[in-house]
């Protein structure tokens, strides 16, 4: 599997020590002879700097450049670079670390240090003959930057100058950098009031970040390779290539680029899952391959290049729906002429729960994808599983997403605290709501047959008592009396039957299955002594539920046996009965018609009294269960508004972290159509003054709902204000379509809010479906950038987007939320590359068209803005670039 490890993979944290001195360092300037020699000392400190995880050395000291060549030559073909320079005095007596390309030769360095004034060749004490101004100038003008070295120090620039002199210091377009001793927060007040650009007299007009008026950075001297391990030795600086430029971009955007002594590593526990990398085979990305950044990603090129495609390349390899019927068909339409049939699209993945493991999801168009480990076996695991919550939004389909209240609602899930209990619960209970209105409905509906049935009893006990009168039952009452006898028998049969069942229901269960807790399945437990235990228990059990099972058969058997016998007996005597009957009737011969009828009359009432008693029973049968149908219904919805009381409070949470530009608020049951779908579906009819009245209301409740169709027409009408005809249809609705709208659920809708006032100006406050597409776009974006740990790819967002929310509201929850998840997104605006300061743009450049051209990405353009080809491309390519360029003109030296 290609890993793509030779291509850029943008900027990322590397942990810098930029102020690392000489071996004589210790016994020149601290009276410390560290004995060994420079080379020895310098590869002791490489090695300590590999161990600890520093990747990035400056040298840096006292007026002396002549340990640069050792340092070098130690950190030759290992994992660290080496950044030449020293360490001056302004004439003023402040320190400044001058740092240069890790290319500048020493000759070089010796000629910058003559032209501060400094002319010895070995390490001192001697001021330069320049300010601090000149120096900070001079060493941009040469190609390096500089530092104001240990500020809070006697001889940093907050204790050698004071006045107006480290005002206009503090104010000079030069200085981009501090170093201090720990944390920000750790400050003197006074130092810390003017570093966080609070205090009005050293107020910059244009800060490094949004509280930081200049980089502050972490280091000090360094002449021990165990100084290393002191946590403010070093910090962490984002750059795609470790060179002075990438110094220079991280200390013009410290917010994002740089990570101090209290800012923590940058761990990849923090994130559900990031994309790390996607090649082609065929169509019209062949030959393409990227390493992504766990951060921000953006693509860039003209129209027609494949930003879409990359897009849409993700979501098919992950199998991922688009929300929308026009994003549905973008979709498809860019895999089928595009990618096109037989192009294999293969996705890295890294996922952290429940242990950080890496996976390549490949898929052929048409195919389906296929999960692979990372050493090329076949997983059973689904791309959903490994890569769960990923959201993918093609062109304008954030717009799509503000038409649907259902999807808008759903964006709230990822702020719920997540209970799955709560979710089992509903499942269960819906379960069992369907269950029982079936088993209600059964027993309503056996009711009505025996209902049917005994209505017609009174009638044939009226007929049976003229018979009576006529005198006809004493002349057959033995054979009146057979047909009860006859019916005593064949209840027996029907009350022996449910046995019958139970029992080979039983036997069907045997053997127990002991699978489970075999030899082989508890050799991995601990406790596997403990377990096997239980197989000679279900063992026993089985066998003495075998003998149990077989006695009962044997008893239903000697049952059955002396049924038989008994029948026979009873068959016996009802020949005799019947043969003194048909005597009878020749005697009668007038009445045997008449007879004949008394007899089957008798037949058709003993068959249907036994059913008085089943009424008794299935009525008492129904109570129960409409009684336990109640129960249900109330903790469906104590379910529900537990459910809605969770969704409310993810509600405040967002509305507090969007403070002063979204608001959401919740309605409980707001999406009705799951009722209206239902009545138009089960009672049909013209309904719409009964949607347009229901709907207009501000409270529904299906139980409400239900109880007053229960009620009647002219409840229905009062309390609804539906029109009569359609409050009657209402009202005669089936039992089971007034069952089901009892257990609908009708999912809570949001309520969203956007402020479309300036950030100066009073909160305007306007609701979803009063603002413009690209206003609706704005706030739920806003939305998607919340709260989630799982990647989020949008292609071209500033279509459906103004450049003021981009840059007012969208790109601050960027800059944030990229620190704790992975962003991809495509677009033709600089706002989103360089103000959301992308660790990794890609620009792609392509040949031809769609269906018969190809699409590359250059190496040279894959990074981030710290590299001149990638500035030079953004500036060409995307739109608005000129703005944004001069809104940060101080980070790009424009």
């Amino acid at each position: 599997m290609n890993l793509h490890d030779n291509d850029p993979a943008g900027a990322v944290f590397r942990r810098c020590a930029l102020q690392v001195n000489s071996h004589h360092y210790g016994g020149k300037f601290r009276g410390e002879n560290l004995g060994g020699d420079a080379r020895s000392h310098a590869e002791a400190v490489v090695q300590k700097a590999i161990d600890l995880g520093v990747s990035v050395l400056a040298i840096t000291d006292h007026n002396d450049v002549s340990a640069v060549a050792v340092f070098r030559g130690a950190a030759d073909g290992r994992n660290v670079t080496v950044f030449p320079g020293f360490e001056l005095s302004s004439a003023e007596g402040i320190h400044v670390l001058c740092v240069y390309p890790p290319e500048t030769d020493e000759d070089q360095l010796s000629r910058y240090l003559d032209s501060f004034g400094i002319h010895r060749t070995e390490p001192s004490s001697d001021l330069s003959d320049r300010s601090l101004e000149e120096i900070l100038g001079m060493v941009r003008e040469q190609g390096g930057i500089s530092v104001a070295a240990h500020v809070t120090n006697d001889k940093g620039l907050f204790r050698a100058l004071s006045g107006q002199a480290r005002i206009k210091a503090w104010h000079s377009e030069n200085l981009l950098a501090i170093q201090i001793p720990s944390s920000v927060a750790s400050l003197p007040q006074e130092i810390r009031q003017v570093v966080l650009n609070k205090n009005s007299e050293y107020r910059r007009i244009r800060p490094a970040g949004s509280q930081l008026a200049i980089a502050a950075i972490n280091a000090k001297d360094v002449y021990k390779p165990e100084h290393l391990e002191d946590p403010s030795a070093s910090c962490l600086i984002k750059m795609s290539d470790v060179s002075v430029e990438g110094l220079r971009q991280a200390f013009m955007d410290p917010d994002s680029r740089v990570r101090l002594v209290d800012g923590g590593e940058e761990t990849e526990s923090q994130r559900g899952g990031e994309l790390l990398s996607i090649c082609w085979e065929g169509g019209f990305l062949d030959g393409t391959s990227v390493r992504l950044n766990p951060n921000l990603n953006v693509l860039i090129g003209g129209r027609g290049t494949g930003k879409s495609t990359i897009i849409e390349s993700v979501r098919y390899a992950l199998g991922l729906e688009p929300v929308g019927e026009q994003a549905l068909q973008s979709h498809q339409g860019i895999v089928r002429q595009v990618l096109r049939n037989g192009t294999k699209i293969s996705v890295g993945v890294r996922c952290q729960r429940p242990s950080q493991r890496d996976y390549l999801i490949e898929r052929i168009v048409p195919h389906r994808p296929l999960v692979r480990d990372w050493q090329g076996h076949v997983s059973n695991l689904r791309p959903e599983e490994i890569l769960p919550g990923i959201e993918v939004y093609g062109q304008h389909e954030i717009s799509e997403l503000t038409r649907s209240p259902e999807k808008l609602t759903r964006l709230l899930d990822r702020f719920v605290v997540p209970d799955r209990s709560l979710s089992e619960r509903k499942n269960s209970i819906r379960q069992e709501l369907a269950k029982s209105r079936r088993t209600t409905l059964d027993v309503r509906a056996e009711l009505d047959h025996v209902e049917e049935a005994l209505a017609a009893l009174p009638g044939l006990e009226e007929t049976l008592e003229r018979f009576r009168e006529a005198g006809l039952e004493e002349q057959l009452r033995e054979r009146s009396v057979l047909v009860r006898e006859e019916r005593v028998l064949d209840l027996v049969s029907e009350r022996l039957e449910p046995l019958r069942q139970h029992v080979n229901a039983v036997r069907d269960g045997l053997p127990i299955d002991r699978v489970f807790i075999s030899a082989a399945a508890l050799k991995d437990l601990p406790g596997k002594d403990i377990l096997g235990g239980l197989n000679p228990i279900l063992e026993r059990l089985g066998s003495d539920i075998e003998q149990a099972v077989q006695r009962l058969v044997e008893a239903l058997e000697r049952a059955d046996a002396s049924i038989l016998e008994l029948r026979v007996r009873w068959e016996n005597r009802a020949e005799t009965v019947q043969a003194a009957y048909e005597k009878i009737l020749r005697e009668i011969d007038k009445a045997a018609v008449e007879a004949e009828e008394f007899i089957g009359l008798q037949r058709r009432i003993e068959e249907l009294r036994p059913l008085r008693e089943r009424r008794a029973l299935l009525e008492n049968l129904e109570k129960s269960h409409l009684e336990r149908r109640r129960e249900l219904l109330a903790d469906w919805q104590d379910l529900q508004a537990e459910e809605f009381r969770r969704l409310h409070r993810a509600a405040r949470t967002v509305t507090k972290a969007l403070d002063r530009r979204v608001q959401v608020d919740v309605v409980d049951s707001g999406d009705r159509e799951p009722f209206y779908r239902l009545i138009r579906e089960k009672i049909g009819g013209r309904l719409a003054e009964t949607v347009s009245s229901l709907g207009a209301s501000p409270e529904f409740s299906p139980s409400v709902f239900v109880d007053t169709c229960r009620a009647g027409s002219d409840a229905i009408e009062a309390s609804f204000e539906i029109p009569r005809g359609q409050a009657q249809r209402l009202a005669d609705a089936p039992v089971e379509t007034l069952m089901e709208i009892e257990e609908l659920e009708l999912p809570p809708t949001a309520t969203i809010r956007l402020n479309t006032a300036t950030a100066v100006q009073t909160p305007v406050w306007q609701a979803l479906d009063d603002l413009s597409m690209g206003q609706k776009a704005t706030a739920v974006l806003l939305l998607l950038l919340l709260e989630s740990d799982a990647p989020l790819i949008v292609d071209q967002p500033e279509d459906d987007l103004d450049n003021r929310f981009i840059t007012e509201g969208i790109i601050p929850k960027m800059r944030g939320e990229k620190q704790k998840r992975q962003f991809i997104f495509s677009t033709h605006n600089a706002n989103i590359p360089v103000l959301g300061d992308a660790e990794l743009i890609l620009g792609l450049t392509a040949s031809g068209d769609a269906t018969s051209g190809n699409a590359r990405i250059a190496t040279e353009h894959m990074g981030s803005i710290d590299a001149g080809p990638v500035r030079e491309l953004v500036e060409e390519l995307l739109e608005g670039g000129k703005d944004a360029f001069e809104t940060r003109r101080m980070k790009y030296g424009f």
